[in-house]
């Protein structure tokens, strides 16, 4: 099929980038997709927990699956992150010879994350880049803040004009073109990361006084306690446990610097199981024990 545009690459969940963000931006354009899965990957809007690298076997089956049936001449080559499969693919287009492979390399996520090795980088360079028919250097890329799932985009719309039957350098113009006239928030995964994170404030200053576990609170807010661990350290570069803890003790210390509770009475009301408890978590945190704390204030 002349108009169809395969692309080979790694899953992304949140649709910014990866075969889903190719499919549909393809779709927009009035292309025709097909695809091949490199990578399943675990990841949310605030980054990726976990790569599952499909096998070389795996992946060899699904391309030569569409190239035996439906014979698209466009390739476009995302992420790859095992040196045989870099090889399987390598063996593939040079027995098929599509009329037209795109590449865009880029190393990172948008957040940072490695996504492909040197050692694979350099499997890449030296086996499928002279096979490819328009590589993207670093200069194509300047086309919006968003790097990574920018250099998808202008990868997916550069396949998309070649299968159209322009020339290289005119799908290249025509594709920065095209991607120039996107909103920059296009393709923008927003996850609920900081309106969670006022959630998990508020809950805290509701039940700090009787909860100082991560896994109570995620339970309120309906989340893994991983997730809300991801937001707040997003946010605010700290861990929820962190956060509690420091809750606890403003309240702590409050109680100390205007009352003359005796500290019996100040573990009962901040939930601890006993004053020697109380006493611990204190002394981990400022350095020194309650009545130590008490006696230097009173100097």
């Amino acid at each position: 099929m002349d108009k169809m545009i395969l692309t080979i690459t790694g899953s992304d969940g949140t649709g910014g980038s990866g075969v889903q963000a190719d499919i549909r931006f393809i779709g927009e354009l009035g292309g025709v997709a097909a695809s091949a899965i490199t990578s399943i990957t675990v990841q949310n809007t605030l980054g990726i927990q976990e790569f599952h690298d499909l096998s070389a076997q795996v992946v060899r089956q699904q391309v030569e699956a569409i190239v035996n049936d439906l014979q698209p001449q466009v390739v476009k080559i995302g992420l790859l992150r095992r040196i045989d499969v870099v090889e399987a693919l390598a063996d593939v287009f040079r027995k098929y010879k599509p009329r037209h492979i795109v590449y865009a390399p880029v190393l990172k996520s948008t957040r940072g994350e490695l996504l492909v090795a040197p050692k694979v980088y350099d499997a890449i360079e030296r086996l499928l880049i002279p096979l490819c028919t328009v590589v993207l250097e670093p200069s194509h890329l300047t086309v919006g803040p968003r790097l990574h799932g920018r250099a998808n985009q202008l990868a997916s719309a550069v396949a998309f004009f070649l299968s159209q039957g322009e020339q290289e350098e005119d799908a290249l113009l025509h594709a920065r073109s095209y991607l120039k006239q996107l909103p920059a928030s296009y393709a923008e995964g927003k996850g609920r990361g900081e309106e969670l994170y006022n959630l998990f404030l508020a809950t805290v200053d509701r039940f700090y006084n009787r909860y100082a576990d991560v896994a109570f609170y995620a339970e309120q807010l309906n989340v893994s306690a991983r997730y809300l661990g991801q937001v707040t350290r997003s946010i605010a570069n700290r861990s929820p446990k962190a956060i509690i803890d420091e809750r606890i003790m403003v309240e702590m210390t409050s109680l100390l610097d205007s009352t003359s509770l005796p500290l019996k009475e100040v573990a009962r009301r901040l939930g601890f199981s006993s004053q020697a408890h109380l006493s611990r978590f204190f002394k981990k945190h400022k350095g020194v024990s309650p009545t130590e704390y008490q006696h230097k204030k009173r100097q």
